[in-house]
Formats: C-alpha cells, sequence, structure tokens
C-alpha cells in the first residue's frame, strides 16, 4: 500500500471524534456543574481532595505524550530495545523523588514551586528559574501537538497545521473550563483509551507479523534485542548511563521539581499519598512503554527488508508507526481510529497538564505582583482561564517553527536539557546544599545554562549538517518490490564527512539534563563558597537527607526560622 492511501474509515472517524468530544464534556462537567471550579484552590489543587490513583495515572500519562507513542516504536525500529530503559530512569526518579524532593513540596504546600526558590534564596533567583520554565514549557505545548498532527495528517491527508490547531483549540478550551480536575479526570479516561489501543494494535500486529515468537526471532536477528549496554562511552545513545542516569535526571526535573507534576502531588492530603503515588506512576509508565517498545518490534519484523524511509514512502520515521496501520489495519476498520484517539490523547494530557500548571506558575508569580489588591475568588479564577488561553495559543504558534527542527525525540531532549537542567540543579542547591546562598543559586544556574548551551546548541547545528549522526541498527530495502533503482541511487549519494566535530559534541543528548544540572550545582557551590554566606536556613526548606546537619545547628544556636532570618538580615 502506497504512502498517500489513507487508511481512516468512517468509523475511525467516529472513534477519534467521540474520544475528543468526551474529553470536552468532562471539562464542561467541572466547569459548569457543581462548585464551578470557582476558587483558586479548586482550579489549581483540586480542592486537596484528589486521590492517588487519578493522580498517579495522570502524572504518568501527561509525562508519556503522543510524541512518545509515536517516537519510541520508531526509536525501537531504528536502534533496537535500549529505550526501554527509561523504566529504569523512572525508577531512579521515584526514589530521588521519595527521599529528596517530595518531603519539602509537601510540607511547604506551595501552590507554585518558584514560590520555594524566593523563600529559599531571592526573589532574582525566582524570576531566573521562572523564566526558564515559561519560555520551555510553551515551546514543549507546540512539540507535544505535533507528533499526533502529524499521525493524523498521514492517515487522513489533512493538512498536519490545520489539525495541531484544532487540537490545541480543544485542549485549551476544556483545560480553561475546568482546571486540574478537568485535567485529571481527562488524562484518567486518556489512560484506558492509549492501553486499550495500543494493546489491539499490539494483538493485531502479532497476526500480522506471524506471532510472537517469529517477532522476537527476526528483532534478535536484526540486532533489535541488545538492551543492556553497560559502556562508560557518553557519545553513545543506547548505553544503561545514557537512559538511567540521564534520563532519569530528565524524567526528575519534569515530573519531581516541575511545576506539573508537583502541582498534582500537592492535590493529595497526605504524604503517604505521595509515595504510593509514585510507586503507582511507576508502574503506569511501565506499562505505556513497555507496549510501545513491542509494538516497535513488530513494525520492525514488518519492514525489515524494505525500509519506508529509504525506499520514500514516507518521509520522517515519526510517519512509521500511523504508515504501519495501512498494512496492520487494511481489514480491520476502527484499528487505526483507536490509534490516532491513543496518540492525540496522551498528547493533549500532557498539553493540558503544562497549560493549567503554566497558568498557577504564571498568575501567583507574575500577575499578582502586579495586582495592587487581592482578587476576589471569581476574578482570580477568570485571570487563570485567560492565562490558560493565551499561552495555548502563544504555544499553537510556534508549532510552525517545530516541524522544521529534526528528529522529535532529540528536540525534546534538548528543550529539557538546556532549561530544566539548570532548573533540576537550581532546587538541588536549595534542599540539598544548605551552605548555597543566593549568588552562588543565581550565578551558578546562569553558568549550568550556559554550559548545556555551549554543548547543546554546537551538537545540534552538527547534526542538522549531517555531520553527527547517532548509527542505526541494519536497516534494508532488499525486498522492496519497486523504483528499486531509484533507492540504490539515493543511498549510493552520500558523502564524505568535510569536518569531524570534537567529541565533546557528540556527547548524547540523554545526558543533557544530567550535565546542566551538575554544572549548576558546581558552579552554585564554588561561588557560595567564596561569598559571603546568607541567614542560616529554616529546616523545612532542606531536604531530609542532609538533616543530618540540623542537630548541630540546633546545639550551637543558629539555626532560624525564615522570618527570624529575615529579621537578622534587615538588621
Amino acid at each position: 500500500m502506497s504512502y498517500n492511501e489513507f487508511p481512516l474509515q468512517l468509523i475511525d472517524y467516529i472513534i477519534f471524534i467521540t474520544t475528543l468530544a468526551v474529553s470536552t464534556l468532562i471539562g464542561l462537567y467541572f466547569g459548569c456543574l457543581g462548585n464551578r471550579q470557582s476558587t483558586v484552590k479548586e482550579y489549581l489543587l483540586g480542592g486537596k481532595r484528589m486521590r492517588v490513583i487519578p493522580i498517579a495515572v495522570s502524572v504518568a500519562v501527561s509525562h508519556f505524550s503522543g510524541t512518545a507513542l509515536v517516537g519510541v516504536p520508531a526509536d525501537v525500529y531504528r536502534y533496537g530495545t535500549s529505550i526501554w530503559l527509561f523504566v529504569c530512569a523512572f525508577v531512579v526518579m521515584g526514589v530521588v523523588a521519595v527521599f529528596v524532593y517530595l518531603p519539602v513540596f509537601f510540607k511547604l504546600q506551595l501552590t507554585s514551586t518558584y514560590e520555594y526558590l524566593e523563600k529559599r534564596f531571592d526573589q532574582k533567583t525566582k524570576i531566573l528559574g521562572l523564566v526558564f520554565y515559561i519560555l520551555a514549557d510553551i515551546l514543549m505545548f507546540a512539540i507535544l501537538i505535533y507528533a499526533p498532527s502529524l499521525t493524523f495528517a498521514t492517515m487522513s491527508g489533512f493538512n498536519v497545521q490545520g489539525t495541531a490547531v484544532v487540537l490545541c483549540a480543544i485542549c485549551i478550551f476544556y483545560t480553561s473550563l475546568g482546571g486540574l480536575k478537568t485535567v485529571v479526570w481527562t488524562d484518567f479516561l486518556q489512560f484506558f483509551i492509549i492501553m486499550t489501543s495500543l494493546a489491539v494494535i499490539y494483538i493485531t500486529g502479532l497476526n500480522q507479523s506471524g506471532g510472537f515468537i517469529q517477532v522476537w526471532n527476526t528483532a534478535y536477528t536484526g540486532e533489535r534485542l541488545q538492551t543492556f549496554n553497560f559502556s562508560f562511552d557518553f557519545t553513545s545513545r543506547d548505553n544503561f548511563w545514557a537512559y538511567s542516569l540521564g534520563c532519569g535526571a530528565t524524567f526528575t526535573a519534569t515530573v519531581v521539581v516541575h511545576q506539573t507534576g508537583v502541582q498534582k502531588f500537592l492535590a493529595l492530603p497526605k504524604y503517604s499519598d505521595f509515595v504510593w503515588t509514585v510507586v503507582y506512576v511507576i508502574i503506569s509508565f511501565s506499562c505505556v512503554h513497555t507496549f510501545c517498545v513491542l509494538i516497535g518490534l513488530e513494525t520492525y519484523a514488518l519492514y525489515k527488508d524494505c525500509d519506508p524511509l529509504s525506499s520514500k514512502q514516507i518521509q520522517k520515521h515519526e510517519q512509521l508507526v500511523p504508515f504501519s496501520l495501512t498494512v496492520l489495519t487494511a481489514n480491520l476498520p476502527g484499528v487505526s481510529g483507536l490509534l490516532v484517539a491513543a496518540i492525540c490523547s496522551a498528547s493533549l494530557s500532557t498539553m493540558s497538564s503544562n497549560l493549567n500548571a503554566l497558568a498557577a506558575v504564571i498568575y501567583k508569580e507574575v500577575v499578582c505582583m502586579f495586582l495592587k489588591e487581592e482578587q476576589s475568588e471569581a476574578r482570580a479564577t477568570f485571570i487563570l482561564k485567560l492565562i490558560v488561553v493565551l499561552v495555548g495559543i502563544l504555544g499553537t504558534c510556534l508549532i510552525f517553527v517545530v516541524e522544521r527542527l529534526g528528529e522529535i525525540i532529540s528536540i525534546m531532549s534538548l528543550v529539557f536539557g538546556i532549561a530544566q537542567g539548570p532548573l533540576l540543579g537550581l532546587f538541588t542547591l536549595g534542599m540539598v546544599v544548605p551552605r548555597a546562598n543566593s549568588k552562588g543559586a543565581f550565578f551558578g544556574t546562569i553558568g549550568g545554562f550556559v554550559s548545556i548551551l555551549c554543548l547543546a546548541v554546537p551538537s545540534k547545528y552538527y547534526q542538522m549538517r549531517g555531520l553527527i549522526k547517532s548509527p542505526t541498527k541494519p536497516l534494508s530495502t532488499s525486498g522492496c518490490s519497486y523504483n528499486q533503482a531509484l533507492w540504490s541511487n539515493v543511498s549510493s549519494t552520500s558523502q564524505a564527512i568535510p569536518v569531524e566535530p570534537h567529541v565533546i559534541f557528540k556527547t548524547s543528548f540523554f545526558f543533557y539534563s544530567l550535565f546542566g544540572a551538575i554544572m549548576t550545582v558546581i558552579f552554585g557551590l564554588v561561588i557560595s563558597y567564596v561569598t559571603t554566606a546568607d541567614p542560616p536556613v529554616d529546616e523545612n526548606l532542606l531536604s531530609p537527607v542532609c538533616r543530618f546537619r540540623k542537630s548541630e545547628r540546633e546545639a550551637e544556636g543558629t539555626y532560624l526560622s525564615v522570618d527570624e532570618a529575615l529579621q537578622t538580615l534587615e538588621k
């Protein structure tokens, strides 16, 4: 079946539209019935009466976007099953979340995580963190909508940009109406849509590919099952350390200290709920991710002898999964609609979470700075909804930039590394290093940002010029049945690389967040120890892992509360 034949039928459109309609109805329910999200606490934290399972599912699915549903199988097809080690990264994230970061956020009960930076350091450090967070998340909004739009366009023939605008409008509408409760319960619904779709697609693929044993043997022969690579080659994208440590830092930055994740955790009433939520997050993420890896192996079994990209049947590898359904679902109406619904659901869940979190931070940390008097609950809620709409429109406009930047997973890692890596380092300085002061935090974050920028930007430039490439597993066009001469000509026109980039620029993009965090901590520590110390810090602002210093400070009588420390500073 050629690339230009679109497999979506009437039943597929019905399934897809029904999914979007139900998400919208959930927003209408929470926005127009009951208490109508009429208070800031209800709108941003669900009244702090949310339950563990819905929050856990929401956190997991909002950090497993449609981009991943499309990108992970394509990555397995090209590079093998090493990306399954994302599960290990989530385990690492869960451990540090429970023991390092979440106890602090739970004790402080802040609406915005960036309030912590002002309490721990000063206002300018908070503003610096806000700039990184807001710019990165608005750009991520555009990246997240691109994958489902590309999938739907590939399978329907509709315009990518037009599809993206419609999906963004739906997401903005239901998120602005219903607040956090809408985000959580639509995520909960969308998780089951995603799991059902992946299960149906996987079973369908097994039937087409000869069964599990045949798929597994084909993957083994094609070198796709080389999962555990413990080499210390940091230029390799597919070793254990890149995924467990590099991606572990990324997930920590985007789930544990990121407003999107913390805001959902704080909707729970007890800290024990935090712990169980982290456990269920890891389980939920692992289920979805494992299905995606298995679908990637099936896709390889289908196209092991005729790579669709090399044979010019598709233009990007991100189109591989929707394109494969033209074979898998030729006689199964509705399955294609399930896939499109799953990919769109995953992206919408992530986008809605980001919008709700952005609204919380922008209102609490930006808008309230310019308001001369305290706003009524009704007016504050209206402002929050307006922020959701404006930020959503801005993110939608950036779609036209994102589609020109290359592979989706590498773009996401680049954005996370440049922005979230230094932020992770900043929060780590505040919670783990009692000696860190405001000067160290501010200039350390700038130092970490500049360091990762100097690494990531030249690396991306070399990649776009084709001077740095991640070696793929073997791909073949030997089984293609037409235009063989064209493909062989295309494959024979490779050019010699004129310049060999320095090895540091070949560092795997999975390490970007970790590198940015480490450099921020190093710069912050050095500057803190060569400058005047701040007044002693309130113990509530420090993580339990560094409380061993508490007794020593209390014995010396130097451990002060935040208010006492501020009074001392004023004197």
